[in-house]
C-alpha cells in the first residue's frame, strides 16, 4: 500500500472564491497535496480556528472585511502555532516592510507559481520542525523525568557538574559523601571534595572542560566526605547535559583490587568472543567518531559492510561448529590486510563491518578490492573439509555531505544488498558526492527510454471497466497508460515528469490518441458499442494544434467522435479555465465528450461546472474513504451527486474496493461505478458488461 502524502491544511483569508480556487491549483499543480478551507471576515476565522488547526493562513492582498493585522490578532489569540503568510501580487520593499511589520511570517506572490510554491513549502517545513522539537522536548523532559529516577535507584555515586559546580546528586553520591539533602552541596564546587594533593590534577581538568575540550575518562584520585575523612576513587567523567545545558557527569568508583584484571575486562567488553575482532556496540560508537570526523572535513574514510555469500549453503557444508571457526579464520584474514588506524567488527551472525581511514577514498576502494580477491582465493580448512566462499561488499564514502552515522550504514547496507543482487563476490560503492551525477545520468537514461516507447511503441495501454449502475446500454473502459520495462510496465507517474521537462507530452497524446482510434475501428468493425475514456496530459489544453489534428485523425480512421471522452484533473482545469473553455468547445464542435477527473477537491468545485461543459464528473477519491461505514462521506456524495445531476451531469465514482461501497453507490444514485472491486486494469478487454 502507498504511503500516504502529508497533507498541508490552507486557510484563505480571501473575499474572491476564484481567486482562492487559482491559489490553491498552482499549489495542486505543483505537487502539494492540500485540505483548504476559505474565510472572508474575522468571525468565520475565529469559528475556522476553532474547528480546527490549519497550518498556514493566507492572507489574500484584496480582503474588505479583515486586514491583515485583524488576521494576526485572531490567529495569536487561538494560541496556536499557525503561520500567517501575506499573499501579493507585486512586491516591492515598502509592500514587504509593512506586511512584516503587521506580524505577516513572510510575503509570497500569487501570480508566480514557483515564489509561491518556495514560500509555502518553506513554511511548512519551518512549522513541521517547531512541532517536532516541541515533541522532543516532552520526550526529552519525560526522559530527563525517567533519568533522574534511574539515576537515584542507582547504587553509584553520580553527579553532575556545570563549571565545576555540583546541578545535581543522586542518593548513593550524598550518602557516599555524609550528606543529608542536595541543597546542602547544590552550587558548591566539586574540588571541595578532593583531597588537596590531587587538587591542582582536578584543576587542569576544570580548565580542559572550560574550553569545550573532552575530559579524561578516568582519574584516580582521593576524594574527601563531609566528615573530614577521605577514601581511593576512580573518577570517571563524561560528556553529558542537565535541562539543555551542557554538563559533565562524575561516578565515584570503588578501585578494582587487580587493575591489570579490570582493563582485561574493559577490553572483552568491546570484544567479539568469537572472531576477536570489535563487537557490534564498540563499532557503532567508533562509526559516530568517524562520521563526526567526515561531517568536520576529515574525507580520508569509508564505512565496509560485508557478508559472506550463501552463508546458509556454506553452514550446510560445516555445520554449526565449524561456523565459529570458519568466522575467525574470516576475520584473521581481514584483520592481516588492515592497518592500524582501521577498525574491524563482527556486526552480527556472518557480517562484518569495517571503517577504513588514513588513506584517499581511490586506495580505500583498492584496499576493499584486495579484499574481496583473498576471499575469493583463499582456502578455508575447516575441520576435514576444505571450503571455497566468497563476499559480497557494500561501501559508503565518507565525506562532508554525511548526515550521520545511520545514514553511513543504511548507504553501506544498500550497497551491499545491489552486490548481493547482482550475483555476489563484487563491490558496490555509495558516493555522496556523486549522487547529482548519478540523478542525471538516471534522467538522461530515462529520456531515452521515452524517445524510444514513443518512436517504437514501447508504450502499453491497459483498460478498466466503467460499469453503468442505471442500465445504460454500450461498454465503456478508462484507458490507462503504461510504458514497457525490463521488469514489467512502468506507471505514468514515473515517467510523465521527466517527459514535461522535455515538451514530450504532447507527442504522448498523440501516440495514446492514435491508438486509440485504431482499437475503435476494430471494436466498431466488430459490432461492439465501446466508448473510451482518455486521460489527456496537462499540457493537452495549451496545445494549439492538438483539436485540428484530432479532427483530421477522427475523419481519417471513420470514427465517432461520441466514442471518446477526454479527462483531465479538475485542479488543472481551474488554473487553465480560459484554454480549457476553448478546448472544451473545440471538442463539443467534434462531439467528443469532456470529464473533470478529481470532482470536488476543490473550493467550489460546481461553480467550475458553469464554465466548463463537462459531460461527466469523476468524484474525488477522498469521499470513497470508509463510504460504507462513513455517513458523513455518504452525505457529501449524496449531495454532490444530486448537485451534478441537477446540472445535467454524470457522476463517475472511482476506487471501488468492495461490495458495501458498491450498495451505497446504488443507493445514492450514482451514474458510473470504477474500480478493482469490479476489474483490475488488464491489457485485455474482458469484462462481460450486461
Amino acid at each position: 500500500m502507498a504511503k500516504a502524502e502529508k497533507v498541508l491544511r490552507i486557510l484563505l483569508v480571501e473575499d474572491s472564491l476564484e481567486d482562492a480556487e487559482q491559489v490553491i491549483s498552482q499549489l495542486r499543480n505543483a505537487g502539494i497535496v492540500v485540505r483548504p478551507n476559505r474565510v472572508e471576515d474575522a468571525e468565520a476565522l475565529k469559528e475556522a480556528l476553532d474547528d480546527s488547526t490549519p497550518d498556514l493562513v493566507l492572507q489574500s492582498p484584496k480582503t474588505r472585511k479583515i486586514g491583515l493585522p485583524e488576521t494576526v490578532q485572531v490567529v495569536a489569540r487561538s494560541a496556536k502555532d499557525v503561520v500567517v503568510i501575506q499573499l501579493l501580487d507585486t512586491i516591492t520593499q515598502d509592500a514587504v516592510l509593512k506586511a512584516h511589520r503587521e506580524g505577516a511570517r513572510d510575503v509570497a506572490l500569487r501570480t508566480v507559481p514557483d515564489h509561491l510554491r518556495t514560500v509555502v513549502l518553506r513554511e511548512q517545513e519551518n512549522l513541521q520542525t517547531r512541532r517536532h522539537l516541541r515533541r522532543a522536548e516532552a520526550q526529552w523532559r519525560e526522559s530527563e523525568r525517567r533519568a533522574h529516577s534511574l539515576l537515584d535507584s542507582s547504587r553509584d555515586p553520580i553527579a553532575y557538574v556545570h563549571e565545576g559546580m555540583h546541578i545535581y546528586a543522586n542518593r548513593a553520591y550524598l550518602e557516599t559523601f555524609g550528606f543529608e539533602d542536595f541543597e546542602e552541596i547544590e552550587g558548591t564546587g566539586i574540588l571541595d571534595l578532593i583531597a588537596p594533593r590531587h587538587a591542582a590534577e582536578f584543576r587542569n581538568v576544570l580548565k580542559l572542560l572550560s574550553k569545550g575540550e573532552k575530559p579524561p575518562e578516568r582519574l584516580d584520585i582521593e576524594a574527601v566526605r563531609a566528615d573530614g575523612g577521605s577514601f581511593q576513587a576512580i573518577m570517571e567523567l563524561s560528556e553529558a547535559s542537565v535541562e539543555g545545558e551542557p554538563a559533565t557527569q562524575i561516578i565515584f568508583r570503588q578501585p578494582a583490587s587487580n587493575p591489570e584484571a579490570e582493563k582485561e575486562l574493559e577490553i572483552l567488553k568491546r570484544q567479539d568472543l568469537v572472531t576477536g575482532l570489535l563487537n557490534r556496540p564498540a563499532f557503532l560508537e567508533e562509526l559516530n567518531r568517524a562520521a563526526s570526523a567526515a561531517m568536520g572535513g576529515k574525507v580520508d574514510q569509508v564505512a565496509v559492510y560485508l557478508e559472506i555469500d550463501d552463508y546458509r549453503k556454506v553452514l550446510d557444508q560445516v555445520g554449526v561448529g565449524g561456523a565459529d571457526i570458519l568466522l575467525g579464520d574470516a576475520a584473521q584474514l581481514l584483520k592481516a590486510a588492515l592497518g592500524e588506524a582501521d577498525i574491524a567488527a563482527r556486526f552480527a551472525d556472518h557480517t562484518f563491518t569495517l571503517i577504513l581511514s588514513g588513506r584517499p577514498h581511490d586506495a580505500c576502494m583498492e584496499l576493499v578490492g584486495q579484499l574481496r580477491k583473498r576471499f575469493e582465493e583463499r582456502i578455508f580448512e575447516v575441520g576435514k573439509r576444505s571450503v571455497s566462499v566468497t563476499a559480497s561488499f557494500g561501501v559508503c564514502l565518507m565525506t562532508e555531505k554525511i548526515p550521520g552515522a545511520q545514514f553511513v550504514l543504511d548507504k553501506a547496507n544498500e550497497a551491499w544488498k545491489r552486490a548481493q543482487s547482482e550475483g555476489g563476490n563484487r563491490v558496490q560503492v555509495f558516493d555522496p558526492a556523486a549522487q547529482d551525477k548519478a540523478d542525471a545520468a538516471k534522467e538522461k537514461e530515462w529520456l531515452e527510454r521515452i524517445q524510444d516507447a514513443i518512436q517504437n511503441d514501447r508504450f502499453v495501454l491497459f483498460y478498466q471497466p466503467i460499469v453503468s449502475l442505471q442500465g445504460a446500454e454500450g461498454e465503456t473502459y478508462d484507458v490507462l497508460l503504461r510504458m514497457e520495462g525490463p521488469q514489467g510496465e512502468i506507471m505514468p507517474g514515473q515517467f510523465l515528469p521527466i517527459a514535461q521537462r522535455f515538451g514530450l507530452l504532447p507527442q504522448i497524446d498523440r501516440w495514446v490518441i492514435g491508438h486509440i482510434l485504431k482499437v475503435l475501428q476494430q471494436r466498431i468493425q466488430q459490432g461492439r458499442n465501446t466508448t473510451f475514456f482518455v486521460k489527456l496530459t496537462p499540457q493537452a489544453i495549451d496545445d494549439g494544434t492538438l483539436l485540428p489534428w484530432l479532427a483530421q485523425q477522427l475523419k481519417a480512421a471513420r470514427v465517432p467522435g461520441d466514442k471518446l471522452v477526454f479527462e483531465m484533473p479538475e485542479s488543472i482545469v481551474v488554473t487553465h479555465l480560459k484554454q480549457a473553455k476553448f478546448f472544451q468547445k473545440g471538442l463539443e464542435q467534434l462531439r467528443v465528450g469532456f470529464a473533470l477527473e478529481q470532482f470536488g477537491s476543490g473550493l467550489n468545485s460546481f461553480q467550475l461546472l458553469k464554465h466548463v461543459g463537462a459531460n461527466y464528473v469523476k468524484l474525488d477519491r477522498s469521499f470513497m474513504t470508509d463510504l460504507g461505514k462513513s455517513p458523513e462521506n455518504q452525505v457529501r456524495m449524496r449531495e454532490m451527486c444530486d448537485q451534478a445531476h441537477a446540472l445535467g451531469r454524470m457522476t463517475i465514482a472511482e476506487f471501488v474496493e468492495d461490495a458495501a461501497t458498491m450498495s451505497v453507490l446504488f443507493a445514492i444514485g450514482v451514474n458510473y461505478v470504477q474500480g478493482n472491486f469490479l476489474q483490475v486494469p488488464q491489457r485485455v478487454m474482458a469484462y462481460e458488461f450486461g
